[in-house]
């Protein structure tokens, strides 16, 4: 008999590309339109987010290639084979160490966004303390699960995006646009590596392809996966420098946030948008900092096989609480975020890339067959 489609524990093709596109969209968005307006001139800053899509869609491909060779086996066993077992401890322990950063300033980032919008007499604490527990909950059940949660919450999410985009059209200045191509290309590559920052999160290929039916089909996966937020943040850049315009645009803390709040629906059918879109995005950066911290515990887990999950959930929850309480103001914040960026470009993609070159050297058994 033929399991049903969603009740067995393997992923397919789509899975993987939600999946992807969803650990990427998260609060990169919120604030990238205010650093590129900061960086390049005029509109420009579209370029550089399409010339960072380039670079992260290249980046992903490789990588799925790479995790291709261990969707059985695994990362810790393949590094294992190809650069001895305490060079891989060390690759696994730091891209472990990777996905709790990035838990921890994921929650921050929703803890300050929430406390500015919705919550001003709410501590930081305590917004931090009520995402990351509802975070620990989504964590202690399946991984599949995790990965249907990103499947039900995704369409949500574009539709809502779609909706401030198309209303924001009533109050969109095509002048403010102008003029185009006026930066050069150090302003451009200083955008680029902004843009790069916020596609980062397709890492998580090598954890999730073990889980894939088809593990062939993940570069092609990752490159759809990867090509739907570059999609949708030129758009919200683009629409964001059209209504607020560029030099106002370098004054607004969460541009796309802002954004809603402008936007015109006819008949005032919803005077406060902004409260629908937040609590949308809110998911996304649900599934994001649910994803990476599950990562987390699968990398540990490869390592320490006779610790069990919840065992995990538990050392690491009060962690990344502590993580993410670290930075005492928004310079600081912004500080950990260009940190953790350069982390996950050497631990999550440099590392894998590197190891698997020293495993075709040595002719390590490849699950690529």
């Amino acid at each position: 008999m033929k399991s049903f489609e969603y009740g067995d524990s393997e992923i397919g093709y789509v899975d993987i590309v939600i999946t992807i596109s969803s650990m990427i969209i998260g609060v990169g968005i919120l604030f990238l339109p205010r650093e590129l307006a900061k960086t390049v001139q005029s509109s420009d800053g579209w370029v550089s987010i399409l010339l960072a899509g380039l670079l992260a869609i290249g980046a992903a491909w490789m990588l799925a290639k790479v995790a291709i060779h261990f969707s059985k086996q695994g990362y810790f066993a393949y590094a294992s084979a190809a650069v001895t077992k305490p060079i891989a401890l060390i690759a696994i322990i730091s891209l472990t160490l990777y996905f709790i950063l990035y838990s921890g300033y994921e929650v921050r980032a929703i803890a300050n966004i929430s406390k500015q919008y919705l919550f001003e007499r709410t501590p930081v604490e305590a917004i931090s303390l009520t995402f990351l527990l509802v975070v620990v909950y989504a964590v202690s059940g399946s991984r599949v699960g995790i990965i249907r949660l990103n499947i039900l919450f995704l369409p949500i999410v574009i539709a809502i995006s779609l909706i401030v985009l198309s209303f924001s059209m009533s109050i969109f200045n095509l002048d403010d646009l102008k003029p185009f191509m006026s930066s050069d290309w150090k302003s451009l590559a200083k955008g680029i590596k902004s843009s790069a920052f916020s596609l980062l999160g397709f890492e998580v290929i090598l954890i999730y392809i073990t889980l894939m039916n088809q593990p062939k089909d993940a570069p092609k996966a990752v490159v759809f996966g990867v090509a739907i937020p570059v999609v949708l943040y030129t758009a919200i850049y683009i629409a964001c420098v059209g209504v607020f315009s560029h030099f106002a645009l370098q004054q607004i803390t969460y541009p796309a946030v802002e954004l809603a709040k402008e936007m015109q629906i006819p008949g005032a059918f919803f005077e406060r948008f902004e409260s629908i879109f937040f609590t949308i995005w809110t998911m996304t950066v649900f599934t994001t900092t649910m994803m990476a911290f599950d990562c987390s515990i699968y990398l540990l887990m490869s390592v320490f096989t006779k610790t069990k999950k919840k065992t995990w959930v538990f050392i690491l929850s009060p962690v990344i609480y502590l993580l993410c309480m670290f930075p005492r103001n928004l310079a600081d914040f912004d500080e950990l975020s260009s940190y953790i960026s350069y982390v996950g470009l050497v631990v999550g993609i440099l590392f894998p890339i590197l190891i698997h070159v020293a495993a075709k050297l040595r002719g390590v058994n490849s699950d690529a067959s």
